[in-house]
């Protein structure tokens, strides 16, 4: 007993030495996201959410100033998006409120007794003025800015900024999407969705007629214009209706880009993916997936080579150039405003990291940021500044002019004194086996102050999604930007936690993406969750018997997995809106999809779902959930937790957020679930 309590009390005191701040801090920096440049000044505005208060900024080159326009002082999870800058008026044009679910409730976290709406407005860009044009989304602005085009319950409507006045432009069947105007400003290109085909239509304000372009049985979409007008060209691919999401998808029915003359009337095929490896679409971080340079060099997105790259083809017709080639992928791209130059980040020879480069179709890759950290979301301005989001292992998501590779941060005054930035530790990369002999990425951070001959507490992390990266640096979605910072907080705690980047995720080709038995169709991943698992067990600094795992939405799920089929390993789980039956999660995607008659399907599925093993799940587990959850349906942790509790033996809690979706919009609920997180994990890994 007394060897025993003094082991306890070396461990409290070796705990102690840690922790030199709080989860607030950590959380605190604001996260900037939704970043745009003018198409003729020299600005570029983004949003900041800082601790659940969004507010757009913007930054003049000129004079070299940064200003925040809009005084949203609330964290009542209303999301802004869809920025537009409004050079006409002065106006940044914008909206604030997140998309319908199923029922076309707007999401409303606060559960505010009067709930919540989606709306478009416009703040001026002095910050004086700010009003609401109307209910919507997706606006698109016209070139010669006297027409925003806009939609509501899937119809085109039309905002005139000279009257002051909106009303609905034209009615199609099905939903409209992709608005997309012509350089005149008097054609408007849009994407007809019709379930299982889709077509591209083009409205014409002159003389109030659509036309479809080349309709087919197909699925078309992503137009673009060409620089003078006179034509379109577009995505063309063939539908499959035996498609599931969660499943490898090596090969299909290839896809192709079209074009359409409005001159001739005549619409033909330029080009086409081949067969096998790269002939289904995978698509990029875009505004648009084709972008047309003032060359005619039609540029976009193709696996070709297993890895997701740039190719470019003369809009005339013919062979495609491949514009970045090796082994690496391309994530966040924009065009400049000339339209002579392509913007990119990619991790080209830093496989856990992204930076960004240039390209033309007559000049090759140049990177343009440098070596250190992590950057992306690349826009330039009509001067040729390039801005660009960035972080480190230290220092979170912020603003950066690209200055002849040298970063420099933009709104500096908006970041928090008290963050600890100088606390976190810097993640190391490491490479180990699964179970099956996969080689795995993932990011360690280890506790600061270590000591040399001791043993502690280590937690595995698994990133939602599964096509999702982690990196050695902030991430840059919201969602991992948090649970980066997450992973931090436990490193000041005292543990040892390894980030994983399982099979089916993105920055390492193809096959690791469409990994083989991936998913619900065998779960091969969880080959990875053990190879994490013995990789830490096996590290002299690890206490083998004090090993957790968490992860939200995929890795909700694979936390689940692992302590449901190897609570030997893992003692100890957070479970954030997990998947725990497949075929539930499938439903949720494919509405046609009928377990009843796809049995061995359904059967597998099944089976690589934790369901199936909870009579053998002995370790105890903390669920936390939304009940507006869109992506993954709230039903799967109370079916979850019911099936525990009909166990009877195996200990769990639950944290539960009313009316909060997948992503948390409530800065307050992330600070609640990692504080429940940190404390579950205290008492399960850490206390006696």
């Amino acid at each position: 007993m007394r060897s025993t309590l003094t082991l306890f009390c070396l461990l409290l005191l070796s705990i102690s030495s840690f922790g030199q701040f709080t989860i607030d801090q950590v959380l605190s920096s604001p996260f900037p996201d939704n970043l745009t440049a003018a198409p003729t000044m020299n600005k570029a505005a983004w949003v900041f959410n800082q601790e659940g208060k969004r507010n757009i900024w913007i930054v003049d080159f000129d004079t070299n100033s940064s200003t925040v326009l809009t005084s949203f002082t609330e964290d009542d999870g209303q999301a802004i998006s869809n920025l537009i800058v409004d050079e006409k008026h002065d106006d940044i044009i914008f909206v604030r409120g997140g998309a319908p679910n199923r029922r076309g409730e707007i999401p409303n976290p606060t559960s505010h007794p009067d709930g919540a709406e989606r709306v478009i407005m416009r703040v001026s860009m002095d910050g004086e003025t700010m009003d609401t044009l109307a209910t919507g989304s997706s606006p698109s602005l016209s070139s010669d800015g006297a027409i925003l085009a806009f939609l509501r319950g899937g119809q085109v409507w039309f905002y005139d900024l000279e009257k002051e006045e909106s009303a609905p432009a034209f009615t199609i069947r099905g939903g409209a999407s992709n608005l997309t105007w012509s350089p005149d400003g008097q054609k408007l290109a849009y994407v007809s969705n019709r379930g299982d085909h889709s077509f591209i239509g083009v409205y014409s304000r002159a003389d109030h007629h659509i036309e479809y372009i080349a309709p087919t049985v197909d699925q078309d979409g992503s137009p673009v214009w060409s620089p003078d007008g006179a034509q379109l060209a577009f995505i063309r691919e063939p539908n499959e209706k035996d498609r599931l999401p969660f499943s490898p998808r090596r090969s299909g029915l290839p896809w192709s880009i079209w074009k359409h003359d409005f001159n001739s009337g005549k619409t033909v095929q330029l080009w086409q993916a081949s067969e096998g490896t790269g002939s289904v679409f995978r698509g990029i971080s875009a505004s648009n997936q084709l972008f047309w340079m003032e060359d005619n060099t039609i540029v976009f997105p193709y696996e070709g080579e297993a890895w997701t790259q740039l190719y470019g083809i003369p809009a005339s017709g013919g062979p495609a150039k491949w514009m970045t080639p090796g082994e690496f992928e391309v994530q966040f791209v924009s065009i400049t405003p000339d339209g002579k130059h392509i913007l990119y980040s990619s991790n080209q020879n830093d496989i856990d990291r992204q930076h960004i480069w240039r390209v033309s179709s007559d000049q090759a890759p140049q990177r343009i940021s440098g070596e250190d950290g992590v950057q992306w979301a690349p826009v330039q301005t009509s001067k040729g500044v390039v801005v660009a989001l960035a972080s480190s292992g230290t220092m979170p998501a912020h603003v950066v002019k690209i200055d002849a590779g040298n970063l420099e941060m933009i709104a500096k005054e908006s970041f928090p004194n008290d963050f600890p930035n100088k606390e976190l530790v810097e993640p190391e990369q490491v490479i180990f086996p699964a179970s099956d002999g996969m080689m795995i990425h993932g990011q360690l951070f280890k506790p600061a102050k270590m000591k040399r001959g001791e043993q502690y507490p280590a937690v595995l992390f698994f990133h939602g999604g599964s096509r999702r990266q982690m990196l050695l640096g902030f991430h840059h979605r919201g969602y991992y930007h948090n649970a980066y910072a997450m992973n931090q907080y436990l490193a000041s705690q005292g543990y040892i936690v390894l980030s994983v980047n399982y099979r089916s995720g993105i920055g390492y080709g193809m096959e690791f993406r469409e990994a083989l038995n991936y998913g619900a169709r065998g779960a091969s991943e969880f080959n990875d969750v053990l190879g994490a698992g013995l990789y830490l067990k096996n590290r002299s600094d690890v206490d083998r018997d004090r090993i957790g795992l968490w992860g939200g939405s995929y890795g909700g799920y694979l936390t689940a997995l692992g302590l449901a089929k190897a609570s030997d390993l893992f003692a100890a789980g957070v479970d954030i809106h997990g998947v725990h039956d497949w075929n539930v999660v499938i439903k949720n995607f494919v509405q046609s999809y009928d377990a009843s008659t796809a049995k061995a399907v359904a059967d597998l599925a099944l089976q690589s779902s934790p369901m199936p093993y909870i009579s053998d799940w002995r370790s105890p587990v903390l669920f936390i959930h939304g009940d507006d959850d869109r992506n993954v349906p709230f039903s799967e942790t109370v079916d979850v937790v019911e099936a525990l509790r009909r166990k009877t033996d195996t200990h769990f809690e639950q944290l539960i957020f009313p009316d909060e979706v997948h992503g948390f919009l409530l800065h307050k609920n992330w600070k609640s679930a990692f504080e429940a997180s940190a404390d579950f994990f205290d008492r399960m890994l850490k206390d006696e």
